[in-house]
């Protein structure tokens, strides 16, 4: 079946004559990803315009300062100017979260035209056709680069998955962008916020650090009120063309610094291996926001790995791998190896075998500044162990006698200045109180008390009980 797409709508000689602006071949767009043997013809001898355009064009990024808030552990995001360059990541595989990002991206087009929208190039392909808008993408190759430089804010919509693979995305960056998470996925661990609120949550994070001279009211509706001169020097793109009321300067988006290891692969002879050598910024290693993970893979015998602790030796570990986690990683694989749950704000690292020998070696919680090593030892018996960051294979194992070498990265520098971590945007609860990174998961049926339990009679069963002897 074939659509043909003309300036004007309905069916001529049973063909149905679209047009290119209406809502309806919005909707056409939508029908196509969902079904492949169906494709979209338009009816026009000139070529379309080219509405993927290269992120090089874009400004440079700006820097925001997070700084200490009275109401809670969690920072407040101050931006010096409205953030210009917004990089969407998505589900893949998921049609529903395609067109909620479309209705993402056409919001904030329409409501902040001086934003720019970032795509990665498989999703800037996918969608572009159902935008009336250019949107800007990158090339694989030069991918982390480019992002680094230009995007001012990521916006994740999908599950856990979804936010690291854009954490990975700036795995080379000392400095990551704020990230807003929408929870899409499956469990939502990290994802603060339903997409149902995505107006109400980027606005909060658009407006922070915007003081209320930085914000235009509608001047129309005022007669006599003339706009400031700091208004007048921002122009029509700055915070004054936002309408409506300002947040305030006590109102910024709050931040959850998550902190990352820095992680490096070193041969027998101390020199770090190509796949991560002086990949970040500051040298070598790259950062993982979950864990490093080390594991004996196909190989049939468990593995044995010294590990050193704050360079000492503490055991020698005979399991079938093990785990290097942050406090955020402390509620994946880490977990379900028998490892504690730590809170995201408690500067710790957690080392955790993976079934060990029960006297070989127990799950630990570490100060945060020290640093670990882990070497494959002599008397392994398997030819190499794979070596994984935040679930992707490295691409290159872990012979006898290498190293991983693990640090913790330093995120507060100086007073009052953060810098490092992935800064999450938390999302406020009732009475504008900040969260504190826990994050309850409701189950379908965790609203109601015992099912169809009437209240009235439990002090009487209670007292059946006791009588009985099964409570005393």
């Amino acid at each position: 079946m074939t659509l043909i797409a003309s300036s004007n709508l309905g069916l001529k000689d049973g063909v149905l004559m679209v047009d290119r602006p209406t809502i309806f071949y919005n909707m056409l767009c939508a029908i196509l990803r969902r079904n492949p043997r169906l494709t979209l013809r338009h009816f026009s001898t000139s070529q379309p315009c080219p509405k993927i355009k290269d992120i090089g064009r874009l400004s440079q990024r700006l820097i925001p300062k997070y700084q200490e808030s009275c109401d809670g552990e969690l920072l407040c995001l101050q931006w010096p100017a409205p953030p210009r360059n917004i990089f969407l990541v998505r589900k893949d595989c998921a049609p529903a979260v395609t067109d909620s990002l479309i209705e993402f991206v056409n919001h904030v087009s329409s409501t902040y035209p001086s934003i720019k929208v970032i795509l990665e190039s498989k999703t800037a392909a996918e969608v572009h056709s159902s935008l009336s808008f250019p949107v800007y993408s990158v090339s694989v190759d030069e991918k982390t680069t480019a992002l680094h430089d230009k995007v001012d804010l990521t916006v994740t919509l999908g599950g856990d998955g979804t936010i690291l693979h854009a954490a990975s995305l700036f795995a080379t960056c000392s400095n990551v962008p704020p990230v807003l998470s929408f929870s899409m996925g499956t469990l939502g661990f990290l994802s603060e916020w339903k997409f149902s609120e995505f107006k109400r949550a980027f606005r909060e994070v658009y407006m922070s650090g915007a003081g209320a001279g930085d914000r235009t009211p509608v001047l129309e509706d005022v007669p006599g009120v003339a706009p400031s001169k700091q208004e007048i020097e921002m122009g029509p793109t700055g915070w004054s063309s936002v309408r409506g009321k300002s947040m305030g300067s006590t109102r910024g988006a709050r931040i959850l610094m998550r902190n990352r290891l820095k992680v490096g692969l070193f041969t027998a002879d101390g020199t770090e291996t190509t796949p991560i050598r002086t990949k970040t910024d500051q040298g070598q290693g790259v950062y993982v926001m979950n864990e490093l993970l080390i594991h004996r893979g196909k190989e049939p015998h468990l593995a044995v790995v010294d590990v050193f602790v704050g360079g000492r030796f503490l055991t020698e570990a005979v399991a079938d791998g093990i785990i290097i986690s942050t406090p955020t990683g402390s509620t994946a694989y880490s977990l379900s190896s028998g490892g504690s749950i730590v809170h995201p704000l408690v500067p710790s690292i957690l080392l955790t075998p993976i079934c060990p020998r029960s006297l070989s070696f127990r799950p630990l919680v570490l100060p945060s500044s020290t640093p670990i090593t882990l070497r494959l030892s002599e008397k392994n018996r398997g030819r190499e162990l794979e070596v994984s960051l935040d679930g992707v294979h490295l691409g290159q194992g872990m012979a006898v006698g290498m190293e991983v070498r693990v640090w913790n990265e330093e995120m507060r520098h100086g007073k009052n200045e953060w810098q490092g971590g992935v800064p999450s945007v938390m999302r406020r609860s009732v009475g504008c109180e900040a969260h504190e990174g826990w994050f309850i998961l409701e189950h379908p049926r965790s609203a109601r008390t015992a099912p169809d339990f009437p209240q009235e009679k439990a002090p009487a069963i209670l007292e059946g009980l006791r009588r009985s002897r099964r409570i005393r």
